[in-house]
C-alpha cells in the first residue's frame, strides 16, 4: 500500500508504503458509500486539513483465483524442470548425481537452452491467436491441454521399463517440444489475463480519518498484482526441492507425475472459473492493420507520420483502411517493445539458473544431497527478500526522494545478474584449482570412491555457491516486475498479449546467445563463460540506463504533474 505525504521542507508529497488495516483483498465493495463520500472523492481532495494517502485498491477473487492457477503451474514447472539437466547429463548409474540418458553436460545445456528458447519464440502464434481471434481465456485453456499432453508423455517414457527399450531420448524430445509450446502460450496469455481482472481506471475512496483520506491509485495497485503473483510464483518453485529429492530418493518419473497432478489443478481452476473472469473483447484484425500500416510507413522512409491517413490522402490520393488510433497503438508497441528486446542480457544472466549453475555444483562436494536441490535457494532468497525489497527499500528510495522508475530497475537487474556471473567465474576457478580432478571435475580415477564407485566432485563444498542464487535472486526481483508491470501497462490495449510475447522473444534471444556460448560450456573453459556473460549483463546494464533514461525522466515528470494537481491552490491557501 502506499501513502503520499507531505514533506515539512517543502509542499510536495512523498510517496511511501503503508499498510491499510482493514483493506479486506477478497471484497471489491468501498467502505465508504457514495452518499458520504470523503473529500477526495467529491473532488475538493485539496483541502488542507486533510492529506491524501494512495493505495493499493482492494482486489476482486478473480485475480486471486487466477494468480494461484498460475503458482500451481509453476510448481509442476519447476516439478519438471529441475531434474532435467540430471536427466539429460548424467548415466543412471556410477555417479553422486541422479541420471537417465547420459548425454553429458555441453548435450544436456543445448537441449535446455532449445527447450528455453522455444517457449520464449512460441508465445507469438499464441498471442496473435488471443489476440485476433479467441481471447486470453480461451487461448490459455487450449495451452495448457497441449501442456499436459507433453507432461503425460514425459512421464511415460521415464519409467524404468521405458527407458530399458530406448523410448527415453525420443520420449524426451516429444515432450520437450508439447510442454514447451504449452508453456509458451501460457506465458502469452496469464499475466495479461491476471491483470485484465482489475478493471477500475479510476480512483476511488477507501478509508477516510479526521486527518486523511485514503485513495485507490491504478499504478500502484497493478505494481501489487505482478510483485504478489510474482512472490506467489516463487513460492511454488519450492517445488524444484522436493522434486529433486523424489529423483534422488524414488526415480525422475515420480517428479514428472507430480507436477502432471500440478498441472491438472490448474486446469481445474481455470476452467471452473471461466464463467466468472473478467474476459476483453477479441480485437479482430488490429494486427494485420498493424503490418500493414508498418509496411506503408516502411515504404515511406521508415515514417509512421507518412503512412497516416491523411498523409496517404494528401500525397498519394489513397484512402487505407488503417485509423490514427491504430499508428497510436503501433508507436506504443513499438516504444515498450525496444525497451523488452534491450533487456535481453538480464535473461541471459537468469537462464544460468536452468542448467550451468546446477552443473557447476555438481562438480562440487555435495554432502550427501543432489547438486540440481541448490536451485531451490534461489526462490527462498526472492521469498525472503522480496518483501524487504518491496515493503522496505522501495519506499524507503520514495521518501528520500531518490527516482527509482522502471528503467532504472532493469538497468539495477541486469548489473547485478552480471555480479553473479562474476562470482560464478572466480568459484569455478577455486573448483579447478582443488583436487582430486582440478580442470576436469568427475572425470579422472581418482574421483572415484572405492566404498561405492561412485564418482564425486572436487574438494570444495557446494555452500560456496550459495551466493550465487541470492544475488540472482535480487536480480530477479527488480527485473521480472517491473518487465511485466511495463509490458502491461505501457501496451495499447489492442496488443498486450502481443507485447507479453515480446518479452518471451527477448529471453528465446538470450537463450540464442547462450547457445552460441556453448562451446565454452564444458571443463575447462566454464571460467571462461560465466566472466564472459558476467561482463556482457554489466556492460549492457550500463548502457540500458544511458539509452532510455528518458523514460523514467518522463514518468516522474508526469508523477509530479500529478501530485501538484493534489495541492491547495495560492487562493484557497489564502
Amino acid at each position: 500500500m502506499a501513502s503520499l505525504e507531505k514533506d515539512e521542507r517543502s509542499s510536495a508529497p512523498v510517496v511511501s508504503v503503508t499498510p491499510i488495516a482493514d483493506a479486506n483483498p477478497f471484497t471489491e465493495k468501498p467502505t465508504v458509500e457514495d452518499d458520504a463520500a470523503p473529500a477526495a472523492e467529491r473532488g475538493d481532495a485539496s483541502s488542507p486539513s486533510k492529506r491524501t494517502v494512495f493505495a493499493v485498491d482492494r482486489l476482486p477473487m478473480t485475480i486471486w483465483v487466477v494468480a494461484v492457477a498460475g503458482a500451481a503451474e509453476r510448481f509442476a514447472y519447476y516439478s519438471l524442470s529441475a531434474p532435467m539437466q540430471n536427466y539429460v547429463q548424467n548415466q543412471r548409474s556410477g555417479f553422486a548425481n541422479p541420471g537417465a540418458l547420459g548425454l553429458g553436460q555441453q548435450t544436456a545445456t543445448n537441449l535446455t537452452n532449445v527447450f528455453m528458447l522455444l517457449q520464449f519464440v512460441a508465445p507469438l502464434p499464441w498471442a496473435l491467436l488471443a489476440d485476433m481471434r479467441l481471447g486470453r481465456l480461451r487461448t490459455l485453456m487450449i495451452s495448457m491441454c497441449v501442456y499436459q499432453a507433453g507432461t503425460v508423455v514425459l512421464l511415460v517414457t521415464s519409467l524404468p521399463f521405458a527407458l530399458e527399450r530406448g523410448a527415453g531420448l525420443p520420449g524426451f524430445l516429444v515432450a520437450l517440444v508439447l510442454i514447451a509450446v504449452g508453456v509458451a502460450g501460457l506465458k502469452a496469455t496469464l499475466p495479461p489475463f491476471l491483470v485484465d481482472q482489475y478493471t477500475r481506471t479510476d480512483s476511488r475512496s477507501l478509508k477516510e480519518t479526521d486527518d486523511e483520506v485514503v485513495v485507490s491509485d491504478r499504478t500502484l495497485t497493478i505494481q501489487f498484482i505482478t510483485n504478489v503473483f510474482f512472490w506467489m510464483t516463487n513460492i511454488a518453485a519450492l517445488s524444484s526441492l522436493a522434486s529433486t529429492w523424489i529423483e534422488r530418493e524414488v526415480d525422475f518419473w515420480a517428479s514428472y507425475l507430480m507436477a502432471s497432478l500440478c498441472l491438472l489443478l490448474t486446469q481445474i481452476l481455470i476452467f471452473a472459473g471461466r464463467n466468472k473472469f473478467t474476459t476483453i473483447q477479441v480485437q479482430g484484425n488490429i494486427v494485420p492493420l498493424a503490418t500493414k500500416a508498418m509496411w506503408c510507413a516502411v515504404r515511406n522512409g521508415w515514417s509512421l507520420r507518412k503512412a497516416s491517413p491523411d498523409y496517404q490522402r494528401q500525397h498519394h490520393g489513397r484512402e487505407v483502411a488503417w485509423s490514427d488510433a491504430t499508428l497510436k497503438d503501433i508507436r506504443g508497441a513499438l516504444a515498450v517493445s525496444r525497451i523488452l528486446v534491450f533487456s535481453c542480457p538480464f535473461y541471459l544472466g537468469y537462464l544460468q539458473v536452468f542448467h550451468n549453475m546446477i552443473s557447476q555444483a555438481g562438480q562440487m562436494q555435495l554432502g550427501g544431497m543432489s547438486n540440481d536441490t541448490m536451485q531451490v535457494f534461489n526462490p527462498v532468497a526472492c521469498i525472503v527478500l522480496g518483501p524487504v525489497i518491496q515493503r522496505g527499500l522501495f519506499p524507503l528510495l520514495r521518501r528520500m526522494g531518490v527516482p527509482f522508475g522502471p528503467i532504472a530497475r532493469i538497468a539495477t537487474a541486469c548489473f547485478i545478474m552480471g555480479a553473479a556471473m562474476a562470482y560464478a567465474a572466480v568459484l569455478q576457478h577455486l573448483i579447478y584449482s582443488a583436487g582430486p580432478c582440478y580442470t576436469h571435475p568427475l572425470h579422472c580415477p581418482a574421483a572415484v570412491q572405492a566404498s561405492s564407485g561412485v564418482a564425486v566432485g572436487n574438494d570444495v563444498s557446494v555452500w560456496m555457491q550459495m551466493p550465487v542464487w541470492f544475488i540472482l535472486a535480487v536480480g530477479e526481483i527488480f527485473g521480472f516486475a517491473t518487465i511485466s508491470e511495463i509490458a502491461y501497462e505501457m501496451a495499447p490495449k489492442s496488443m498486450k498479449s502481443l507485447v507479453q510475447a515480446v518479452t518471451q522473444l527477448t529471453a528465446g534471444l538470450a537463450a540464442v546467445v547462450g547457445i552460441a556460448l556453448s562451446p565454452l560450456t564444458r571443463d575447462p573453459t566454464l571460467v571462461i563463460l560465466y566472466g564472459v556473460i558476467g561482463g556482457l549483463t554489466a556492460v549492457a546494464a550500463v548502457l540500458f540506463w544511458v539509452f532510455f533514461k528518458d523514460v523514467d525522466t518522463t514518468q516522474n515528470q508526469e508523477h509530479s504533474d500529478g501530485e501538484d494537481m493534489l495541492q491547495p491552490s495560492s487562493e484557497s491557501e489564502r
